[in-house]
């Protein structure tokens, strides 16, 4: 299965619209009307890297992104591309005869794939452009070919009718997701290469989780941040502000698929309700090192935490400065950067696997750090369980979104041959020494 197919880059169109007023002007000047009239209606010019059909054989083509990614776009689009070949003012002679377009309602059909700012109807080439029949709910273009419109809501619609191609919209928020989806893949078998896109935003939904899991499938994934350039500042600075790291924000704006793993020690519900601001005042920090395996690599990340703790107890992890691929002073360098920035009390580090290095690599850089090896003596599921037990009771706050600490925190169930979680061992260690260590002399840190 592919995944990432791309990343988000800038288009062709938008690196040319960010040319001076002057230069884009004699660009153009050399192309007669009906050219810009091409290139305006080309989608290689305008659409980004991550927009476009993956490369390797697929069944479906599967888009998990955030809202405003520009999904129904790309499902434009790439009808369109199936219909006219390689320009909007022809057809290729194998061009798919009869398509089946599927929304969550016949309005959202109508208001948003077909006369909506990203529809058929506003980006087709005028010489090309498909009649809306609205009594008989579907595009027909002027070569014959007839995309017809289905509403999710009426799955019996799709029992008889054949495709040769189809696009199903937000299929997360089908009302009968199950029976419409089952209904369409029956009558998907015209022509040689039968093919379904869909476009949506994730949820954890039974049928969107086989999709994901079938061979057959490719997954383009997305968030809003990627399509940044054609979005209202103003909306992205408000929705940013609130929900940026919150579970409702990974779901709708980066396009995680969030699903609560069985036997995990943390769920992203239970640290997004304890989600807080960093006080004013601590009484102590801590920077917790988790180093990789073995020098040689790097696979895996190096765990550094930042966390502290309050007058009254309670724990804020501050920052996530792990990184991968770092040699071991690539690492101590980091790990003391940290320390410095936060003015920490100390520097705590595993040592099972590195030993006397650890220290011998940290004194090198900064003879007077405060430091203190810690040993694994038990199991990682041993040593997070009293951890998980204060998250449980609200006493540890994470301060600011930190998407792969969580993501680790909210997977790990201690079970075997399961990954080592790196950032997840350095907070481990980061609130263990905060929630035992003494404070004989607090050293109130004011931020």
């Amino acid at each position: 299965m592919s995944k990432n197919l791309s990343t988000p880059s800038p288009s062709v169109g938008e690196r040319l619209s960010r040319l001076p007023t002057d230069k884009l002007h004699g660009l153009l000047s050399g192309f007669s009307d009906d050219e810009c009239e091409y290139f305006l209606h080309s989608w290689w010019l305008w659409g980004r890297a991550n927009q476009f059909p993956p490369v390797a054989n697929w069944y479906c083509w599967l888009v998990l992104a955030g809202r405003g990614f520009g999904k129904t776009r790309m499902g434009v689009e790439w009808i369109k591309t199936c219909v006219e070949g390689n320009s909007p003012l022809s057809a290729p002679e194998n061009a798919p005869q009869h398509i089946a377009l599927i929304a969550q309602t016949q309005a959202d059909g109508r208001d948003v794939i077909i006369e909506g700012e990203s529809g058929f109807l506003a980006n087709c080439h005028p010489d090309f452009r498909p009649k809306y029949e609205i009594s008989k709910r579907r595009l027909v273009w002027p070569n014959g070919i007839i995309a017809h419109l289905y509403s999710a809501d009426e799955p019996d619609q799709l029992r008889g009718p054949q495709h040769h191609l189809a696009w199903g919209d937000e299929l997360a928020k089908w009302k009968n997701g199950e029976e419409c989806w089952s209904n369409l893949l029956f009558g998907l078998r015209l022509g040689k290469t039968p093919r379904v896109m869909v476009t949506t935003t994730p949820r954890p939904i039974p049928l969107l989780q086989r999709i994901i899991a079938d061979p057959e499938t490719s997954i383009t994934r997305g968030s809003t941040q990627d399509n940044a350039s054609n979005l209202s500042p103003v909306f992205l600075q408000q929705i940013t502000r609130l929900y940026e790291g919150t579970r409702l924000g990974r779901q709708e704006l980066d396009g995680e698929l969030l699903e609560d793993v069985v036997g995990a020690l943390w769920s992203l519900d239970g640290i997004d309700r304890d989600r807080a601001k960093r006080p004013q005042e601590l009484v102590r920090i801590v920077v917790a090192v988790d180093p990789p395996v073995s020098q040689k690599d790097t696979s895996d990340a190096c765990g550094i935490i930042v966390a502290g703790k309050d007058a009254k107890g309670h724990i804020y992890i501050l920052a996530d400065r792990s990184q991968k691929g770092l040699s071991p002073l690539g690492w101590a360098k980091e790990a003391l950067r940290a320390y410095k920035d936060f003015s920490a009390d100390r520097l705590v580090a595993e040592v099972n696997n590195g030993g006397d290095l650890v220290e011998t690599l940290l004194r090198q850089l900064d003879e007077a750090v405060s430091y203190k090896p810690v040993h694994a003596t038990r199991g990682k599921i041993l040593r997070a369980e009293p951890v998980a037990a204060l998250y449980e009771r609200a006493l540890v706050h994470h301060t600011q979104p930190m998407k792969e600490l969580e993501h680790e925190m909210c997977h790990f169930t201690g079970s075997v041959g399961e990954k080592s979680p790196d950032r997840l061992d350095a907070m481990v260690w980061a609130v263990t020494d905060l929630a035992l260590g003494k404070v004989s002399k607090p050293r109130i840190r004011k931020f």
